[in-house]
């Protein structure tokens, strides 16, 4: 039987990482591509190497790691290097996503894939249903500059390079709505009535 595949994604600062730990706790198996993403990444891996040539050496750190802060805000300022960068990730990003895929236990119901640019690199196909975390832009915004230490402009900026939220919301399956900073018992019981949902549609 063919594993049930939940894209989970939402924009910056909605709180995917929080309810993909919920997912975690309650036993679903969590595939993050951003942990993918920097294992693909990490110090000695050709897809580094690739960058550093492409984007240039200064992005190096002296321990060989990537200066991940450093390129953000290039590609936040020119979106024809985001461009390219996806260009070059993406492809090895979803290779990979799908060897874990392919590599879980026959038991597993469903599978909860986090895609934050889900939307962005056109993968709805990939997924069977897609989960979206919510918010109002001005609660990301302010997510934002407390969790990276940036100013307003610069957390407007990283919000408005991503898919709109209208965008978002129409391609939902189902949503979350995670716009209250103090309501972690509700998502957490939001994640569990999910659950139930995805086992039975599984089923």
């Amino acid at each position: 039987m063919t594993i049930l595949r939940i894209g989970l994604t939402g924009g910056i600062g909605s709180g995917k990482t929080r309810v993909a730990e919920f997912f975690e706790a309650i036993g679903a198996p969590v595939i993050d591509t951003d942990r993918l993403s920097r294992e693909l990444l990490a110090p000695g891996q050709p897809l580094l190497e690739r960058i550093f040539r492409e984007f240039g050496h200064g992005l190096r750190r002296a321990d060989g790691s990537l200066d991940r802060a450093a390129l953000r805000r290039r590609i936040f300022a020119d979106p024809s290097l985001r461009a390219r960068l996806e260009a070059i990730t993406h492809p090895a990003i979803g290779r990979s996503m799908e060897e874990r895929i392919a590599g879980l236990h026959p038991s597993a119901a469903y599978v909860v894939l986090v895609i934050p640019l889900l939307l962005e690199a056109g993968w709805q196909d990939r997924v069977d249903r897609i989960l979206v975390v919510d918010c109002p832009e001005e609660v990301q915004v302010q997510r934002i500059m407390t969790r990276d230490r940036v100013d307003e402009r610069a957390a407007w900026t990283m919000v408005r390079t991503q898919a709109p939220r209208k965008a978002r919301l129409s391609v939902a399956d189902d949503l979350i709505d995670n716009s209250q900073t103090d309501g972690l018992a509700a998502l957490e019981n939001r994640v569990r009535e999910l659950d139930r949902i995805y086992r039975s549609t599984a089923g």
